[in-house]
């Protein structure tokens, strides 16, 4: 088992419609206003940007955001990552009744030299410190979403 790489799955239930949520979520560079742990998106092009995000533990990951996929009528965004976070991240909205379900997907390699020394016994810790981001993200998302 590669102890740096990451598989994570997200379950958002959103009161807004899927084309508000999906507006929200392809305006990347204003992430870091509703979403605490984003600290900063950049961007370098119409399709990328480095984004520094920070949670609990004391460490920044920055790595640079590509997008690949922008598909508003499925519900689909999806990037590539390189950077401290090798990899890629989707998101996947569907109808759920009158609101929407926000379905987060990742996998990603970590290069940070730190993080892959403290791989295994600091597994638990940033596996609970990503949740702790997306909780937050929710509750961000949520806030943004009614203020619009």
């Amino acid at each position: 088992m590669d102890w740096s790489h990451y598989r994570f799955r997200t379950l958002w239930t959103l009161a807004a419609p899927p084309a508000a949520v999906y507006e929200a979520l392809e305006q990347a560079e204003d992430y870091p206003r509703w979403w605490p742990q984003v600290r900063e998106v950049d961007r370098i092009d119409d399709s990328s940007g480095v984004v520094r995000i920070r949670s609990l533990l004391p460490y920044d990951l920055t790595f640079t955001a590509r997008e690949v996929r922008r598909d508003p009528a499925a519900g689909i965004l999806e990037i590539t990552m390189s950077g401290d976070l090798d990899g890629w991240a989707r998101w996947t909205l569907t109808s759920a009744g009158s609101g929407t379900l926000a379905r987060y997907d990742q996998e990603v390699d970590v290069t940070k030299p730190l993080m892959r020394r403290l791989a295994v016994p600091g597994r638990p810790l940033f596996r609970a410190n990503h949740a702790l981001m997306m909780r937050a993200g929710r509750r961000g998302l949520t806030a943004h979403l009614q203020a619009v």
